[in-house]
């Protein structure tokens, strides 16, 4: 692993990375579709629309939940368009302030630390690697989240979906973090769980590790060429040179 003995720097998706934060995103997904009288999806299905951001999510939501509607009314033998709906991009606009408002009751009950999260989050900082955040979820609801999960004192810098133009894919967000850092974009490794962070990680020239665990639209994260594939969060402890006796008091603590 010779790319990662000149890491200085680390950073990490959030949602399907850190935190199982489905129950909480399809809580306010059902609840905002629900209020507009549109079908509910369910988690499974909202898992398949998380990663591109709060605006994609909706959008993804509210196309699925049309096109169920209008199955259910062809089956019924109504025409397949309501015509008493307002136009889409205006329900569009109101299911993304909806979404807001159920998001900020059930984002932190709704938000889980995966295995060993927090074990490891200790055990790299204690090691005097900085750490930093990327996310596409909107920054308000980032805060509260690592604050209520324990975890906020592990980085010295977050990035939030609002704090940059460009969202991941794109490179902005890690070339912020960093910079902010004090490291060179090839000297950070990001560690996410979707296509949409080894895409931003090589377009800013970043080491990447690809988690299997997390929300990847159904696919396998081997097929973005990650640098490296891990299956379980406290790989990273072995592969950026913690000691094995450290690993085994961070499991028992």
């Amino acid at each position: 692993m010779s790319k990662l003995e000149t890491i200085q720097g680390v950073a990490f998706d959030l949602d399907g990375t850190l935190v199982d934060s489905a129950p909480g995103l399809t809580a306010a997904v059902d609840n905002a579709l629900y209020a507009l009288e549109l079908p509910t999806a369910g988690e499974e299905r909202v898992i398949t629309w998380i990663g591109n951001g709060a605006d994609v999510l909706m959008e993804r939501a509210l196309t699925w939940a049309r096109q169920e509607r209008a199955s259910l009314r062809k089956t019924q033998g109504k025409p397949s368009v309501d015509h008493s709906d307002i136009p889409q991009e205006e329900q569009l606009r109101v299911l993304r302030k909806l979404f807001d408002r159920y998001y900020a009751e059930f984002a932190e009950e709704g938000s889980y630390l995966f295995p060993a999260v927090a074990e490891t989050l200790s055990a790299l900082h204690a090691k005097g690697l900085p750490l930093g955040l990327v996310t596409n979820k909107p920054s308000p609801f980032v805060a509260p989240i690592l604050d209520a999960l324990g975890i906020a004192k592990y980085f010295s810098v977050v990035i939030g979906g609002d704090d940059v133009e460009n969202k991941k894919p794109h490179p902005d967000p890690l070339l912020l973090v960093a910079k902010k850092l004090g490291v060179a974009p090839e000297a950070l490794l990001f560690v996410g769980d979707s296509r949409n962070d080894i895409l931003a990680a090589q377009a800013a020239g970043c080491c990447s590790i690809g988690l299997t665990y997390g929300y990847n639209y159904g696919e396998a994260i081997a097929d973005s060429n990650p640098d490296f594939v891990f299956d379980s969060f406290n790989d990273l402890l072995p592969a950026l040179g913690l000691p094995h006796s450290e690993i085994q008091e961070v499991k028992n603590d």
